[in-house]
């Protein structure tokens, strides 16, 4: 097994875990990451999820590294494509044109990025691919070694790279999708929901908790479109099943989960969502579900006809391939790798039922011309490298982040105060604040029969004491498994939200290193914790809302 010392070990390379390393590096610390799959970005490259994002992205809703991301994505296809004038013209460009996003673009571009950004910093982090944490030393309430093995699954392992790696670290950051060290080093930790006596939430489902409900996974997969040519795939042998499904859910399901009507929180509990593929174009002002996450749009380029054309790339990630059978988390590795399974299997089963038997537009059934599409997402075929994991294990942290901190509902009920200064309403004002958020408190489906849950939450601050375990002193929260509830988690697991959380992780750890403090401290003391924000905001990073100051 070989050995490796750093000063900070961010274990987990996904949005968060990059976002820190980017901190890191910039500041001359040395780190490690390490990262289960091939590509860095998780949610924004090897979960193959574009940024659900709040309405002030392009403005002050993100920190400022964030912004230099979304504009260093776009300056790459102005450089490395063939724009027409008219979209390489664009402040805004966005290149796939989903309507679920201002940057819809390709997960292999946007990794394509962010390994620039890394190897332009003044310490670039040493990168190991293909690692999964398996152990974890702690000696009373500081973590020791973290254990790695290669996981072998779709990543080169270069020459010479060991199966078994032993890293120890002044400080480790938790940037895993689902809170892996919490579990391995017995950090005091929450899985599913909470009890409604617990936190007092509006939306908690019952006074008990329930560890197994957990928020549905998702295994996203790209597709385009070749009319009058015949891609179909063999029948997955699952199908007959996931065809005829109906879901049993709480408030109840709309119909088969197969189906272009899905859920919605409107007074009719219900909507159709057309499908129409490129070439045919949906009518202008109209939601359809090819558009929805589109990551290519074909329009945006001049055609070469001397070169293979490029065509349009739809992106599915939708509730109709939300899996919830089986709990990720609180389970056997037996019944975890099963779910796993049966998620992926799920996904391509829609495919299928989209090919074969999906109602179309035009009156018939089926598209014969959709084919998976991965080059987008470094992929043979057309799946993404790693299934979209919404809800991990979560921080029992010094500051818990509840509904009653952001939630626009359970505050106006209380006599919060807010509703002046913004429509959504004021969060709690956190004094400790490292960062801001917002997006609807939406949870989708869980593995417990409860419907999605899609409610309006107040533009917030992300507290310090989210970040830091209540007990172990050299662990830093750096992902979605902050210091969050089951509620809560609806809104902090968004992709700007979490990067921001990374990118103020990284800064913490610099901060403890370079004062010879700990994390605990700086939250404790006055002094720290005004230097720790003084210097978040000097490297960009927004602490309060522009009518909260």
């Amino acid at each position: 097994m070989k050995e490796l010392v750093c000063q900070v070990l961010v274990v987990g390379g996904g949005t968060g875990g990059v976002a820190a390393g980017l901190a890191l590096g910039a500041r001359g610390i040395d780190v490690i990451i390490t990262e289960p799959t091939e590509w860095i970005g998780g949610q924004l490259t090897s979960q193959a999820v574009p940024p659900d994002e709040n309405q002030w992205v392009e403005s002050f809703g993100v920190t400022a590294l964030y912004q230099r991301f979304r504009a260093l994505v776009r300056d790459w296809y102005r450089t490395n494509r063939p724009l027409t004038q008219a979209a390489a013209s664009q402040d805004h460009l966005n290149p796939g044109n989903g309507w679920v996003s201002r940057l819809c673009a390709e997960p292999s571009v946007m990794h394509a990025v962010l390994e620039s950004m890394l190897r332009g910093l003044a310490r670039p982090p040493r990168v190991l691919r293909g690692y999964l944490p398996v152990s974890a030393l702690s000696s009373g309430d500081r973590l020791g070694a973290v254990t790695l093995e290669r996981t072998r699954v779709g990543v080169p392992a270069g020459a010479g790279a060991p199966d078994r790696v032993s890293i120890v670290a002044d400080y480790i950051l938790d940037a895993t999708e689902l809170g892996d060290l919490y579990e391995l080093a017995g950090v005091e930790h929450a899985i599913g929901a909470d009890a409604r006596s617990e936190y007092g939430e509006m939306h908690a489902r019952s006074d008990h908790a329930d560890p197994l409900d957990q928020q549905a996974f998702s295994w996203c997969f790209a597709v385009e479109h070749r009319p009058g040519e015949d891609h179909r795939i063999d029948k997955p042998a699952r199908y007959d099943f996931w065809k005829a499904y109906v879901p049993k859910m709480d408030p109840p399901w709309c119909g088969p989960l197969f189906s272009w009507t899905v859920p919605t929180h409107n007074i009719e509990g219900a909507r159709t969502f057309p499908f129409i593929p490129w070439p045919d174009r949906c009518p202008e002002g109209m939601w359809d579900m090819w558009r929805y996450r589109r990551i290519v749009d074909a329009s945006i380029y001049e055609q070469d006809p001397q070169h293979p054309a490029i065509p349009d790339v739809c992106l599915v990630n939708w509730v109709q391939m939300d899996y919830w059978l089986k709990p990720l988390l609180g389970v056997d590795v037996a019944t975890a790798t099963q779910a796993l399974a049966e998620a992926r299997e799920q996904s391509l089963c829609l495919f299928y039922w989209m090919q074969h038997d999906a109602p179309r537009f035009d009156g018939g059934a089926g598209y014969p011309g959709l084919r998976l599409r991965g080059k987008e997402l470094g992929t043979s075929d057309g799946f993404a490298m790693a299934p979209y994991i919404r809800e991990p294990r979560r921080l029992k942290a010094r500051t818990m982040l509840t509904e009653a901190h952001i939630g626009t509902e359970q505050r106006a009920a209380e006599g919060k105060p807010g509703r002046e200064a913004h429509p959504f309403g004021t969060a709690e004002l956190f004094t400790d604040s490292i960062g801001i958020g917002h997006y609807t408190l939406d949870l989708h489906p869980s593995t417990a029969g409860r419907n999605s849950v899609y409610v309006p939450a107040a533009p917030f601050r992300i507290p310090l004491g989210s970040l830091i375990p209540v007990r172990v002193r050299n662990l830093i929260a750096a992902g979605k498994g902050i210091g969050v509830t089951h509620i809560t988690n609806g809104c902090t697991r968004m992709h700007h939200t979490e990067w921001n959380i990374g990118e103020s992780a990284g800064h913490l750890a610099a901060y403890c290193i370079e004062h010879g403090t700990e994390p605990a401290h700086v939250h404790e003391s006055p002094r720290h914790l005004a230097e720790y924000q003084r210097q978040l905001g000097e490297h960009g990073v927004r602490l309060a809302w522009p009518w909260e100051q």
